[in-house]
Formats: C-alpha cells, sequence, structure tokens
C-alpha cells in the first residue's frame, strides 16, 4: 500500500464515463484516476494546477469534488475543450438550439442525404457509405477498387489480387482515387439499415461557395511526415472529408456561431469538434465492425466511412449532456449543484505561470511524454474548425528528426521550468503529481534529472501505477512493440538539504529485479514489470537512463517468458499453447534518436 491515504500502489480505471466520452483528446487521464489525488491531497475549496491541462481533466475532477482550478496549456483546442466540460448548461435548451441548428443547415443545403431506397423505392435517408481506395496495380498500371479486391479475396488481405492481370495488391500501392461502394439506408420499410448500392448525392453542394476551412498541414509538421501526407496527396484539412460531408459541416458550423445564447454556443461548438473525426475519412471500416478514427495521427484506411454528420452532430449533444448531468450529480453530494464550477483555463505556457507565489495547494498534470505524440500536430484537425490555433513551437514535445528544433535537451529544460514553477506557487508543504509513460529509459532519466533541477524530489512512497485498460491488440501484446501501455504517476515535494545523490544501477541488479519481479507478478504484462522497475529504481535511487522496456523483454526471452495472445498477460511457453514468444528486444528508433541528442 501507498502511504497516500485510501490509494493502493496500482490505480486501475476505466475510459468509458460520460465526460471521457463526450470528446476525444489525445492522453486523455480520465477524471475518476484524477479524483483519488485530489481527496488525498487536498481539503473541500481547495485550488488545484494543472500547468498542462489539455482538454481539461483535472478542472472536470477537481470541479466533481468541490474544488476549484487553474488551468493552463498553449493548446486551443484544450482551452476550448476544458472549458466546455465545466460550463454546465440547460440539457433541454441544448437539445431545443441543437435541432434548431440542424434544421437550418438542412434548409440551407438541401437534402443532402435524401436517397431512395432499395427494398419499398421510397425515399430514404442515407446513415452512412463506405468508400475504398483505388490503387494502382505494380504488375498491370490498371485501377483496383481496395475494397472489392478484399472481397473477392474473402477479406484475407495476403490473398488480394488485381482483377486485370492476378497481380498482388496491397494497402501499399499507389493511391490514385477514391470511390463509394456501399450504403447504409435508413427507411421506414425495415427496422434495420438497408445496405444498398452507392447513389449520387441528389444536391449540387456548390462547395467552393462556402466557407470551409481552408487550412493547409505544411511539411514541417511531425504528422505531415510521420502520416505521409504528402505522398497521399492529404495536405489540407478540407481534403479528409468528402464534399457532401465538408459542406454539411460548413454549414452546421454557420448556424451555431449565430446561436445567440453564449453558453448554449460554445457547448454546440463542444458538440460540433466532438464529430469531426468521426465525419471524416479517418474513421476506419472493417468488414465485421467500425474500427473509429485513429486519433494520434492522420491515417485513413484503404477503406472508410462517411457517416450522416446530422446523425453525428446530434449523438454528440447527447453525450455532452450525459457528461454534464454526470457532473452535476457528482457536484450535488458535495453541495455545490447549483453554482457553476470555479475553473479557470487559461492560454499559457507551463514554463511561465501567471499565478502569484504559495497559492496553489495541489497539482496534478499529464505533460506530454516527449516524441510519443505531437498534440498541435492533431490538433490542427478541430483547430481549423475554431479559426485559432496553437503554438507549435512552445510545444513540450521531442521532434523525430536530428533537424528538428525541439530537442531532448530543450524538453528537460521546459519540464524543468514548468516544475520549477509548480514548486513556485505550491504553498508550503504541498504536492505535485504528475503521470508520466514511456519506453525508452533516456527518456525517463530525462525527467529524472528535471525533477532534481528543478529543487523538487520524489517521494517514494507516492509512486503509483496508473491503468487506464486496453482496448485494442496491439496494446494488449505490448511486449511485441515495446510500447508502454502503463503510466506512472510521480508525487514530488520540495527537495530537502542533504538529500541522497542518484546512483548508476549495480552491475546484473537489473537482470535481476526484473526476474524477481516476473516471479512475484506471474500475471502480469511486459509494460506492467517495466513499472515495477522503474518504481523500483525510484526508490533505490536510482539513474533511469539505462532502463528500456526492451532490457524487460529480453530478459524474458532468455528466462523462456511468452505472452498469451488473448489477454496479453506473461505465461511460462511450455504452459500455454497459444502463447507467441517474446520476441528479441529492439529499441524503437525514433525515442533513441532523440533522446542521443541530450548527450551530444
Amino acid at each position: 500500500m501507498s502511504n497516500i491515504s485510501g490509494m493502493t500502489e496500482e490505480l486501475n480505471v476505466g475510459r468509458s464515463d460520460p465526460a471521457y466520452m463526450a470528446h476525444a483528446y489525445l492522453t486523455k487521464v480520465p477524471a475518476p484516476a484524477i479524483i483519488p489525488f485530489i481527496k488525498a491531497h487536498t481539503e473541500p475549496g481547495a485550488v488545484v494546477l494543472d500547468p498542462f491541462a489539455g482538454s481539461g481533466m483535472t478542472g472536470v475532477a477537481a470541479a466533481m469534488i468541490g474544488r476549484s482550478a487553474s488551468l493552463f496549456d498553449i493548446s486551443v483546442l484544450g482551452q476550448h475543450i476544458g472549458q466546455n466540460y465545466v460550463s454546465l448548461v440547460d440539457p433541454q435548451a441544448l437539445n431545443k438550439y441543437a435541432s434548431e441548428v440542424v434544421q437550418a443547415a438542412k434548409r440551407q443545403l438541401g437534402n443532402v442525404y435524401g436517397v431512395k431506397c432499395v427494398g419499398c423505392s421510397q425515399d430514404g435517408e442515407l446513415a452512412k457509405t463506405v468508400w475504398s481506395v483505388i490503387v494502382e496495380c505494380p504488375s498491370c498500371d490498371k485501377p483496383v477498387a481496395y475494397y472489392h479486391s478484399m472481397k473477392a479475396a474473402g477479406w484475407v488481405k495476403a490473398d488480394m489480387l488485381c482483377p486485370h492481370c492476378r497481380g498482388p495488391i496491397s494497402s501499399r500501392n499507389k493511391r490514385i482515387g477514391e470511390a463509394p461502394v456501399l450504403a447504409y439506408v435508413s427507411c421506414g420499410c425495415q427496422r434495420t439499415q438497408v445496405e444498398q448500392a452507392p447513389q449520387p448525392s441528389p444536391v449540387d453542394l456548390a462547395i467552393e461557395s462556402l466557407p470551409y476551412p481552408r487550412v493547409e498541414i505544411t511539411p514541417d509538421r511531425e504528422m505531415y511526415k510521420a502520416s505521409a501526407l504528402g505522398k497521399n496527396g492529404m495536405t489540407t484539412i478540407a481534403s479528409f472529408y468528402s464534399p457532401r460531408n465538408l459542406a454539411v459541416l460548413t454549414a452546421l458550423r454557420e448556424q451555431i456561431r449565430i446561436v445567440p445564447d453564449e453558453a448554449i454556443r460554445n457547448k454546440l461548438l463542444f458538440s460540433f469538434t466532438a464529430c469531426l473525426t468521426r465525419a471524416s475519412k479517418r474513421y476506419q471500416w472493417h468488414p465485421k465492425r467500425p474500427l473509429n478514427a485513429a486519433n494520434a495521427n492522420y491515417y485513413v484506411a484503404p477503406v472508410f466511412y462517411e457517416w450522416n454528420v446530422y446523425e453525428l452532430f446530434l449523438r454528440k449533444v447527447i453525450s455532452t449532456i450525459r457528461s454534464d448531468e454526470w457532473i452535476k450529480a457528482s457536484r450535488h453530494i458535495y453541495a455545490t449543484a447549483d453554482s457553476q464550477p470555479n475553473v479557470v483555463y487559461e492560454i499559457s505556457s507551463a514554463e511561465s505561470i501567471p499565478l502569484p507565489d504559495q497559492s496553489i495547494d495541489y497539482v496534478f498534470t499529464d505533460p506530454p511524454f516527449g516524441s510519443n505524440l505531437f498534440y498541435a500536430d492533431m490538433a490542427l484537425f478541430q483547430e481549423a474548425w475554431l479559426s485559432s490555433f496553437s503554438d507549435v513551437e512552445k510545444e513540450a514535445v521531442v521532434d523525430r528528426s536530428r533537424k528538428g528544433r525541439r530537442s531532448a535537451r530543450r524538453y528537460e529544460e521546459l519540464l524543468t521550468s514548468a516544475l520549477s514553477e509548480c514548486r513556485r506557487v505550491l504553498k508550503p508543504g504541498g504536492a505535485i503529481s504528475m503521470v508520466f509513460g514511456n519506453s525508452s529509459g533516456r527518456m525517463w532519466a530525462l525527467v529524472q534529472q528535471a525533477i532534481c533541477n528543478a529543487g523538487l524530489s520524489v517521494v517514494p512512497e507516492e509512486l503509483t501505477i496508473l491503468n487506464k485498460g486496453q482496448r485494442s491488440v496491439k496494446g494488449l501484446a505490448s511486449g511485441f512493440e515495446h510500447v508502454a501501455t502503463l503510466d506512472l504517476v510521480i508525487t514530488m515535494r520540495a527537495a530537502t538539504e542533504g538529500q541522497s545523490e542518484l546512483t548508476h544501477i549495480p552491475e546484473g541488479e537489473t537482470a535481476k529485479t526484473v526476474r524477481r519481479l516476473a516471479e512475484e507478478n506471474p500475471d502480469t504484462t511486459p509494460s506492467h514489470l517495466y513499472l515495477e522497475l522503474l518504481r523500483t529504481a525510484m526508490r533505490s535511487g536510482w539513474k533511469l537512463d539505462e532502463l528500456d522496456l526492451s532490457i524487460v523483454t529480453h530478459t524474458l526471452v532468455e528466462d523462456d517468458w511468452a505472452i498469451e495472445s488473448k489477454s496479453g498477460h506473461l505465461r511460462r511457453a511450455r504452459e500455454v499453447s497459444d502463447a507467441t514468444p517474446t520476441p528479441p528486444a529492439r529499441q524503437p528508433e525514433p525515442q533513441k534518436v532523440q533522446a542521443d541528442l541530450l548527450f551530444e
């Protein structure tokens, strides 16, 4: 057990509460994961700070249990989401205006989703369309619809062939176009959606006359390179939408802008930005079920959806109301249900927090994880519709290219400044809890050094593993990709004089510790073992620079451990037939390259 009152050393939370589901944002920490920390370190009425506020979940958590919050971030999208989470509006009014906005957009554009139902020949409404990329066959240069090729192969990608020359087809082939291949129609003649061939839109959209966002994704952005946007011709925000959905989104936004009630207007815009990714070509199709969209990149699958935007928007309005009511219900327990939460969110860098000295009771924060994700690049997708943009140069990330200006050294300096600012504004005796996750020991060492440089020290008993649950096969098989899927919540306090210096790990101690932890925790995952190793190292005062996740997997290989495919848990290879042996260790190159910059 930790010495934090009421907390265990591992906190398991889901990612399905109403606030979490209301709006997507990269690496959100659910409010139920933050609340125990705030409760443990503060009393009702206290002020909580988050200098890397992101989507504002620290503010949500504070508001739910009767605390105030001061939030700061450079993210325009984060501020938009965070402010609206805690702006609690009348649900009837929100529903009323949402319906009016949709009807006004329909009058402006006409019946853009109107189709004839093949089941009854009457008018129906398009619920969604399945689109396929058209690839060029590398053998005969003829166009091939990826969807039809995959269908002919029985949905087995490895068996896909060109219908013209029988040459192999894959998603890596050159993309030369897109075409609708299947439509799903809502009609009164059937309870379920009618599957039928796609039909052309009955309305001339005159798309170029509409004020849609004309925003480019420029080559200097990391996600331009990582998502191969130039190669695929997806270099504008508008290019990620079908003409029909681009028109509907534009009409909805313009109608939302003229809603007279400011709180309702902003809340509708919150629901609008929440549906933008699903309304785009990034919503992946699968023969069994939709795969949603990848929030961490701009990937457009070779088969994707075009969803009815009006339906998506109204669903998100319902989700927004559920989030409000969930927050209100919690606030009612703390006798604050009738007032608006006292949460302030400002655009400001964590390096310079505009607060007076010793004015904050507690800090909970979740900074960007080095070169794992590029928040501002992905936020551009929503910020283009908000007509306001984050300052990329101030982002606390590490560029993957050696030529990048945002180096590992800069990241350490920024994190040091942020933690120093937190210490400055914190009241005497207050604590700072920081969430961090990475698979590179050098990135962990960078964080460790920033903590020391900021005049802080880790409280050994207050290191909590945060498990937000796994959703994907890749997440379950974390040892295969050498990607840590758990986070560590590090609690710090102002350092005292005479603290022990960090020491190098004794020779052979790393492998010995991994083996001990594996024996003590047999029903676990490589990621969990890695976090246990890091926690042991911090408590022992060891330097973290040599503790990569790959060391854990390498040791497991040597000891004949395997990963059970269904659960992702470790098993002795001889005990299970479906276990996949853990592969040889491999350090992810982008993280390694960037960490090396610090030591040049």
